[in-house]
């Protein structure tokens, strides 16, 4: 190698704390916009929401449901055939072995949601609006300091 190749693909300190004290400037700018700040508490609102109906609506109902019916080879009719007496003995049974099933049920149901909660703030991080902006904000920046930034940051 060269010592033109090393020049160019060494990345200078100074240019890339410039890139990021203008990120940190723009970001410290875009937090006391009023519009932005509405748009990242309704996002934070959205994400929260969505996450949790996710965890708490959807998985612990489709296990609840999709069990069964594979235990049961697919077939509703053996699925309603075995779910049936199950019902009805729930039914038959005393106050307290009915409370005691339906509070077995209800720490199931949030089990399996919390378990999948953490997950799926794992798997799907809140992305802030106040970031998106930056991104925008910093690829135009770059464009019009192209010349003096490095070729790859």
């Amino acid at each position: 190698m060269t010592d033109e190749t090393t020049k160019t693909k060494a990345i200078d300190a100074p240019e890339v704390a410039a890139w990021w004290a203008e990120r940190r400037q723009y970001l410290e700018r875009i937090r006391k916009v009023p519009e932005i700040r509405h748009k990242f508490w309704r996002e934070v609102g959205v994400y929260l929401l969505r996450r949790l109906l996710w965890s708490y609506g959807f998985f612990p109902v489709f296990i609840a449901f999709w069990l069964p019916f594979v235990m049961a080879s697919f077939n509703p009719v053996v699925l309603a055939t075995d779910i049936i007496p199950v019902l009805q003995s729930f039914i038959d049974s005393n106050p307290e072995e009915q409370a005691t099933t339906i509070s077995t049920l209800l720490i199931a149901w949030f089990s399996i949601g919390s378990f999948f909660l953490v997950f799926d703030f794992v798997l799907t991080p809140f992305r802030s609006p106040y970031q998106y902006e930056a991104d925008v904000y910093m690829k135009s920046w770059e464009q019009l300091n192209h010349d003096q930034l490095p070729d790859k940051m």
